[in-house]
């Protein structure tokens, strides 16, 4: 058996077939332990440390960091006893006389096309070792060519067997024309953002010395010939008008790579959106009372230590309109709709990578205390980049505080196998009748969007009436319905 031992970037069960590598936490020639974090991958979902499969010592890194790999491919190579002496080069890890050499013929064999609705290996969703499908826990197969890396030593196909070419005789070049300037006529090296602001500007870019790579023309050439500065090695005398018109093209774009989180939020939405009928409702709420509820709380010796925010009564007044209206916390699933007597409560967080919705696990159980440390937690986790894949799994009704922006409200799109979601507003101070008469009061909006297969308007309706009801008199809401 080899002591050189390839460790593949594994399945983490995700329902996901590739991920960047963000950081390797070792390098070659390190000794490693057994299940010691070796590399920093970051998945559609979150960063994840992965741990080593085998103690030893690192004998080949495969991709750098940046590096986007799909699941299965190695991505390190570990030997498992180093203290037996030096490893003999081969790329298999057995002794290099052992491999047999391959064929001339086998070197130029043709590549034939798969039959009709075969998949080809390498494929995602092809065969992979024991007879599995190359895939990870949660999706199809996706029928896309698997990416690597080109590696030092590759060949290009078409180099493989180069067919003998009779030499032909050497061309005689003409002589190159000369303009009026003195200078050789001929295609002139531009790019095509230096090409339209020359035309934009009135620059014959036939009449330029270019000062770029290989003679080509620059943007600093085309300007100033049109400034009618002349050029440090040649001289230009340009009577064209000196404008200045702004560029629209590719030097004035950024492309950023859609991948990772910000790849999966894209796909859940774009699903749900167009899979799940959408409906919201608004309701405006005077928080005053319950703002004041806060400032008393927070005042409680127990509970100065305590992170207390607005976010905790929304919580709070969604668990208990729940447990008043089960069906809001449901699944539709096809045949059937699935009622959950659990609710794992998730709270939209944006961090640096995308917005992620982490979930409190069995909220409804929860005290008020216990619920504000859980909070907590699950924000200060998601801001430094470790949600594990466990905390963003199994959400059935989520809270998304887009009142930290300053906006008033919005229609949040479901996530994916949820049927409500609530939009909470910034609090605001405004006019509002009270008692009769016109005061300033603290108003916030709520925005609840839902799945209307399952949650019609007078369910939809109700659930939303209750929220805002706790919102408006918590001690008065705990008092009726507990």
């Amino acid at each position: 058996m080899s002591r050189i031992k390839e460790f593949n970037l594994p399945d983490l069960g995700e329902g996901l077939t590739e991920g960047e590598i963000l950081a390797w936490l070792v390098k070659v020639g390190d000794d490693i332990e057994l299940n010691q974090p070796i590399v920093e991958v970051e998945t559609a979902k979150a960063a994840v440390e992965i741990p080593a499969k085998w103690a030893g010592r690192v004998q080949a890194i495969f991709h750098p960091e940046g590096s986007t790999v799909e699941v299965g491919v190695p991505i390190i190579a570990i030997d498992t006893d180093p203290g037996a002496g030096p490893v003999e080069e081969s790329t298999t890890g057995a002794p290099a006389s052992a491999l047999p050499t391959p064929s001339a013929a086998s070197l130029a064999a043709v590549e034939v096309a798969p039959a009709e609705g075969m998949v080809e290996p390498g494929l995602i969703g092809g065969a992979a070792p024991g007879g599995r499908t190359a895939v990870l826990v949660g999706y199809g197969p996706r029928n896309a060519p698997a990416k690597r890396r080109a590696r030092k030593g590759d060949v290009p196909a078409q180099a493989a067997a180069p067919a003998p070419v009779a030499p032909a005789p050497a061309p005689v070049a003409p002589a190159p024309a000369v303009n009026g300037n003195g200078r050789v006529s001929g295609p002139v090296l531009a790019k095509p953002p230096v090409r339209k602001l020359a035309k934009d500007l009135g620059v014959d870019l036939a009449t330029l010395t270019g000062s770029g790579p290989l003679g080509s023309i620059t943007r600093e050439d085309v300007q100033r010939a049109a400034s009618g500065t002349p050029a440090a090695a040649e001289p230009l005398t340009v009577t064209a008008p000196a404008t200045s018109v702004a560029s629209f093209g590719a030097d004035r774009e950024q492309r950023i790579p859609v991948k990772g989180v910000r790849k999966l939020t894209a796909e859940n939405m774009a699903r749900s959106a167009f899979t799940a009928p959408h409906v919201t409702e608004f309701l405006t709420v005077d928080v005053t009372r319950a703002m004041k509820a806060l400032d008393r709380l927070r005042d409680r010796r127990e509970w100065r230590e305590v992170r207390v925010s607005p976010l905790l009564l929304v919580a709070k007044a969604v668990l208990l309109a729940v447990k008043r209206h089960p069906m809001v916390n449901s699944t539709w699933a096809g045949d059937e709709i699935v009622v959950k007597e659990y609710v794992n409560l998730g709270i939209a967080a944006a961090t640096e990578r995308g917005l992620i919705v982490p979930n409190i696990k069995d909220a409804g159980r929860l005290s008020l205390r216990e619920l504000a440390d859980a909070m907590t937690g699950l924000v200060q986790t998601a801001k430094s980049g470790k949600t594990s894949p466990a905390d963003m799994s199994g959400g059935t009704l989520t809270i998304t505080n887009v009142g930290v922006f300053g906006v008033d409200t919005g229609t949040p799109i479901l996530p994916p196998g949820e049927s409500a979601i609530l939009a909470f507003g910034a609090v605001r101070e405004q006019p509002w009748v009270h008692k009769g008469k016109v005061k300033a009061r603290l108003v916030t909006t709520l925005g609840l969007s839902f799945d209307h297969r399952i949650i019609d308007g007078e369910l939809g309706s109700k659930f939303l009436r209750d929220i805002g009801d706790f919102l408006a008199d918590p001690e008065a809401a705990l008092l009726a319905w507990t």
